[in-house]
């Protein structure tokens, strides 16, 4: 999944000759804490809230009130990694896409980022949570997919994170069964270390329930 194939339909650019007041309002209509600037059709920049509300008067152009913005941007081509790279280092609510020519195409949304993660990560499939523990250097998506598909089961979703001052990961796996007894069994003959499994009814129930929460969160 490409940046130019998720841009928002909602959010326009600001133009440089347009107030802060009427950056804060639109900010408000869109619910965002950054928007785009365009100046002769060039992005200029990202103008947050912050420096916004920093500022003495928003009576005057963007133009006036900022000699520079910050400019993060991707290009049409980049992948989702890059786009959640971005958005969590620069901290942003909206992200700038060009084409190579540096022309401005839109924005991202991080909420429909969110969303679009939501409805395409496995979350509203049915199934059960496996955590696993190892050492970074044993780690082997192959190994595990192959352990889990001999139980005749898939792996719905992947994430893998690091455990602070060691040299362990967690590697949480969404797998479409509701019964992980079978696939616990072969994990620990294979002498992986098994944390938790999220496996009954209830859980799944509650899974279901805040993944369909979280969809009427980011819809309103």
């Amino acid at each position: 999944m490409r940046a130019s194939n998720i841009l928002s339909e909602q959010i326009p650019p600001l133009l440089h000759s347009d107030s802060g007041e009427k950056a804060l309002f639109w900010m408000d209509e869109f619910q965002v804490n950054h928007l785009p600037v365009l100046k002769n059709g060039n992005f200029v920049g990202l103008v947050s809230e912050s420096e916004l509300l920093d500022q003495t008067t928003l009576e005057e152009s963007l133009d006036q009130l900022f000699q520079h913005l910050p400019r993060p941007f991707v290009y049409a081509d980049a992948h989702l990694f890059d786009l959640l790279q971005h958005f969590a280092l620069f901290k942003l609510t909206v992200l700038a896409v060009l084409d190579r020519q540096e022309n401005f195409l839109g924005v991202i949304s991080a909420q429909e980022l969110l969303q679009l993660l939501a409805e395409t990560s496995g979350l509203n499939e049915a199934g059960s949570v496996l955590v696993l523990e190892m050492n970074a250097i044993d780690y082997t998506l192959a190994q595990i997919s192959q352990i889990v598909e001999s139980n005749q089961a898939k792996i719905l979703n992947v994430f893998v994170s690091n455990i602070a001052d060691s040299t362990k990961i967690q590697v949480n796996l969404r797998i479409n069964q509701h019964n992980l007894s079978a696939i616990i069994r072969t994990f620990e003959r294979y002498d992986y270390q098994v944390l938790a499994s999220y496996q009954n009814s209830q859980q799944t129930d509650e899974l279901q329930d805040r993944y369909q929460e979280l969809m009427h969160y980011l819809s309103m």
